[in-house]
């Protein structure tokens, strides 16, 4: 890999990692695997229905780890159905071998988030979810927890995706406040602190609609179909007209942001938390900005992130202009060739509230 500043590694460089094997798969990679910024990973023929979440831990393999905790196995080759609340590790078609310099990052695709499909990854001697260390070399597996619908997969689907680096290279608040002058990174002020916030719209234009509540009792959806579902067999209506919401404890929301946001170019983003303290509530995140989401020159033009709500123990009354989350940008370490809808299958560029590719609009 020809030397490039620290940094997201953009298409063509995954392309190369493919290329010096330092990513091996199982079969050759789909045409539109391999994302302006990330690398989407396709589940395997197997899945494991485990006891219980489990990470592999300091020298330890996740096939030893399964041993102790699977209960049985489940063949993924004719397509087979992963039951709401239950926890099941599938090995990945993608391994890694990793060069000194390279970590990683994985996180759920946005359709997969917004299904409350819990999806996580895991490796050998991984002592967190999701984050691979410098140098890693060993098989990849998704951890996935249905929590609010039933799924029916295949061999080949892709729930999560996952993003290289080189270094860190995190945009500080002041380049931040720099960029956001020369050209907005969302509509309206800009709350820059450690990142830059956003909010929850509950009081949209010319409708009381602000988002939709998972209903607890659905049938089965089947991620290969696009489009096909009704949203009232799965989905709530949640309404208002005060600019405001009460979250109800264990309930799962599509809610969406106030603010539209922009990715340049020379930059993605990552979705975290804002802070833990603000309310009994999390957002469960699909956290992924590709360069270009957004964009004018992809075609976006701003577009509002869709936040994925949970609410936990006790009641919580959500308010119009919250701040509930916040994006972090990262420079990329070269432009990637392709930017996020632009001559890509992008569902969601210039999108506003909407639920996941697989229910009619």
């Amino acid at each position: 890999m020809t030397h490039s500043p620290a940094g997201v590694l953009p298409d063509h460089m995954i392309r190369d990692m493919l290329d010096a094997g330092q990513i091996i798969t199982d079969r050759a990679p789909d045409d539109d695997q391999v994302q302006p910024a990330s690398l989407d990973l396709r589940l395997g023929t197997t899945a494991y229905r485990v006891r219980a979440s489990f990470l592999a831990g300091h020298g330890r393999k996740v096939a030893d780890r399964l041993r102790d905790f699977r209960m049985h196995q489940i063949d993924l080759t004719g397509g087979a159905v992963l039951e709401k609340g239950c926890v099941y590790v599938v090995p990945l078609m993608e391994h890694l071998a990793l060069p000194p310099g390279i970590s990683a990052v994985a996180n759920a695709k946005s359709s997969t988030g917004r299904l409350d499909l819990l999806t996580r990854a895991i490796t050998d001697g991984g002592a967190e979810f999701d984050r691979i260390t410098p140098g890693y070399t060993g098989p990849l597996y998704a951890e996935i927890c249905p929590r609010s619908f039933s799924v029916l997969v295949r061999p080949g689907m892709r729930l999560n995706q996952i993003r290289f680096r080189m270094g860190q290279s995190v945009l500080s608040d002041a380049d931040l406040l720099a960029r956001h002058a020369a050209s907005p990174l969302v509509s309206g002020t800009a709350v820059i602190d450690d990142g830059v916030g956003f909010s929850v719209d509950l009081q949209p234009k010319g409708t009381d609609l602000v988002g939709y509540r998972a209903k607890p009792h659905t049938g089965v959806i089947d991620l290969a179909k696009i489009g096909h579902y009704t949203p009232a067999e799965f989905w709530e209506d949640v309404r208002t007209t005060d600019g405001q919401i009460i979250l109800d404890p264990g309930a799962f929301y599509i809610l969406v942001s106030r603010e539209a946001v922009t990715i340049p170019p020379d930059c993605a983003a990552e979705m975290s938390p804002y802070l833990a303290m603000v309310g009994e509530f999390r957002v469960h995140y699909a956290g992924f900005f590709d360069p270009g989401f957004g964009h004018a020159d992809a075609g976006g033009q701003g577009a509002r992130g869709v936040l994925e709500v949970r609410c936990h123990e006790a009641p919580f009354v959500l308010e119009h202009g919250q701040v509930v989350g916040r994006l972090v940008y990262e420079r990329m370490a070269q432009l990637p060739n392709r930017l996020y809808g632009a001559d890509l299958a992008s569902n969601y560029q210039g999108q506003g509230l909407k639920l996941s590719k697989h229910f009619k609009m």
